[in-house]
């Protein structure tokens, strides 16, 4: 069975306790650092959830502010404020412009702009597509994640399909799950390419560096098909169709493949061979060149196969230009 597009968030739900929790430390746990002491005096809480209220402010040691590596020795009076994770409160709407490509009763498809985050999370808790969507349509309150059934990067532009109802977004995951919503990408990367293909490689967390995925041998199955769209110097615009939706999976397996996305600061590595006329506009890129150009599906409610498509954003369509005329200067 294949998720839907990227993880979501899966938090552990504490008990909203509005009173304060005071308590004495017993003498047994002289000794320990606060935090540690903290998880035997108030087991229904999480280890994460009291450092993180240790680290907002919110734990007193004898009326003076806690810190996690501080001992106690036994007889302090704590006391803790606790504070429900923002993860755990109703999500805002927001008046956040969306441009919506097409809506009925049933899905909304939108195109995504770059540096919209998709759903909120640590550091990014408003002014999400979710925000953005529970004011467009309120009904989606009612629907888990207000709708949305798959995912692109902040900084990827796009078409992504919205559910607006329980049904619709059961049928929606289906497809995801059956591979059969079709989902097409252009990436600008940085190499020439003269031939067409497809990855089948696994992707997993990255063994050291855990904001990054990678190809490892214990990840999940992920596949990309891809052609050549347009050759330029020192770069090519690829079309990309994912049969899999592992995160990151377009970004690593080209990567992988020994052509990053231009742009990508996370997985590319080293300076890239060019003319340092055409060096100039692709280092100055100011995020990876990937664009979620062609969605189709199947109606969640009718049966009726449906296709959309968009054209690549002003980003990519003024380096685009830049590289032209560049290539023109040099020859």
């Amino acid at each position: 069975m294949i998720e839907p597009d990227e993880d979501f968030p899966d938090y552990s739900k504490d008990d909203d306790v509005a009173d304060l929790l005071e308590m004495r430390v017993p003498m047994e746990h002289g000794g320990l650092r606060l935090d540690q002491a903290l998880v035997k005096m108030f087991p229904e809480y999480s280890r994460s959830r009291l450092q993180d209220w240790v680290e907002q402010g919110l734990v007193t040691i004898n009326g003076d502010t806690g810190s996690i590596k501080k001992k106690v020795w036994g007889g302090e009076k704590i006391i803790v404020t606790p504070q429900v994770h923002p993860s755990e409160q109703p999500y805002e709407a927001e008046d956040i412009p969306l441009d919506i490509v097409y809506e009925d009763d049933d899905i909304l498809v939108v195109n995504k702009p770059v540096g919209l985050v998709v759903h909120p999370g640590s550091g990014n808790w408003t002014g999400t597509l979710l925000n953005a969507l529970l004011f467009h349509a309120p009904e989606l309150q009612n629907v888990p994640r207000a709708g949305i059934v798959h995912r692109l990067d902040k900084d990827t532009s796009g078409l992504m399909v919205v559910a607006k109802s329980l049904i619709a977004q059961t049928a929606l995951v289906r497809q995801m799950q059956a591979r059969s919503v079709k989902r097409e990408y252009l990436a600008l990367v940085w190499g020439e390419v003269d031939y067409s293909g497809t990855i089948n490689l696994p992707i997993g967390r990255h063994p050291s560096q855990r904001v990054k995925m990678a190809v490892i041998d214990t990840g999940k199955e992920a596949i990309t098909h891809f052609s050549v769209e347009e050759n330029f110097p020192s770069c090519t615009l690829l079309r990309c169709r994912l049969e899999t939706g592992r995160t990151h999976q377009i970004r690593v397996h080209l990567t992988h493949f020994g052509h990053p996305l231009v742009g990508d600061t996370v997985y590319q590595k080293g300076i890239q061979k060019c003319s340092l006329e055409i060096r100039e506009f692709l280092n100055g890129f100011p995020r990876q060149a990937l664009h979620a150009t062609q969605l189709a599906l199947e109606h969640p409610i009718t049966g009726e196969l449906m296709e959309w498509h968009v054209e690549l954003p002003e980003d990519m369509e003024t380096l685009l230009e830049q590289i032209d005329e560049a290539s023109a200067g040099v020859a």
